[in-house]
């Protein structure tokens, strides 16, 4: 699946001079958490999203240092915070250095890229024009769509699914599928054989469940190590 399958298009966009009391009242109104800013070509030059409108002078919020404190803080960066608390244009406060995808990204690696930046959306760009937005919302429910897709597929049979089942457990390095006997019928995967800990167990059975085609697991599995009884 990919951005363009899932993001919320068109986005909802703002000029370099549009007021920051105008900004903060379309998100609330529109109940997004950031909008790219544009120039008159369409282009985004920027991002603004609630963090950049949290520290500012008018709520009380800004950054308050004791004086000793700002003699070992860079001047350019207090003037970019003073900027920040105090600017009224979206060209003032927005983030420049905006992280964007391609309408081709894999939805995979976008919910990486929002957990990797700590980010809650990302502008897709087609052409450096803002063709759309993902958020965390979307992914999710990407990941809906995808599971709903997945349960309409045809049946697989029985041996395909067996099959599918090995193919996948192979790849992993925390198992040895040689101590793993696996048997499907109608569908339902049933687990024999070793395994060293109940992380693996449940790590065993995740991976099968999310095997599409695997309509239930049920464990036969057997504890090959001591459990602690002490205490």
């Amino acid at each position: 699946m990919k951005a363009q399958d899932v993001m919320t298009s068109p986005p909802i966009t703002v000029r370099p001079d549009t007021p920051v009391t105008e900004i903060a009242s379309l998100l609330i109104e529109r109940r997004i958490s950031g909008v790219p800013v544009v120039d008159a070509a369409g282009r985004m030059v920027g991002i603004v999203s609630e963090g950049d409108l949290l520290r500012r002078c008018e709520l009380g919020t800004d950054r308050q240092r004791s004086q000793w404190l700002e003699l070992f803080v860079d001047r350019g960066l207090q003037a970019a915070e003073f900027v920040k608390a105090n600017g009224m244009f979206a060209r003032d406060v927005m983030t420049a250095d905006v992280i964007s995808v391609a309408p081709d990204a894999d939805l995979v690696d976008i919910a990486a890229l929002l957990e990797r930046r700590r980010i809650k959306r990302v502008p897709v760009v087609r052409d450096g024009i803002p063709v759309g937005i993902v958020s965390r919302a979307n992914v999710l429910h990407g990941l809906i769509a995808s599971r709903r897709a997945d349960s309409a597929a045809p049946a697989a049979s029985d041996v395909e699914l067996r099959r599918r089942i090995e193919e996948r457990l192979a790849e992993e390095p925390w198992l040895d599928l040689s101590r793993i006997n696996i048997v499907v019928s109608d569908g339902v995967a049933h687990l024999w054989g070793l395994v060293e800990s109940e992380e693996q167990r449940r790590a065993l059975k995740v991976a099968v469940q999310n095997i599409t085609g695997v309509r239930d697991v049920v464990d036969h599995l057997t504890p090959d190590w001591f459990p602690n009884t002490a205490g």
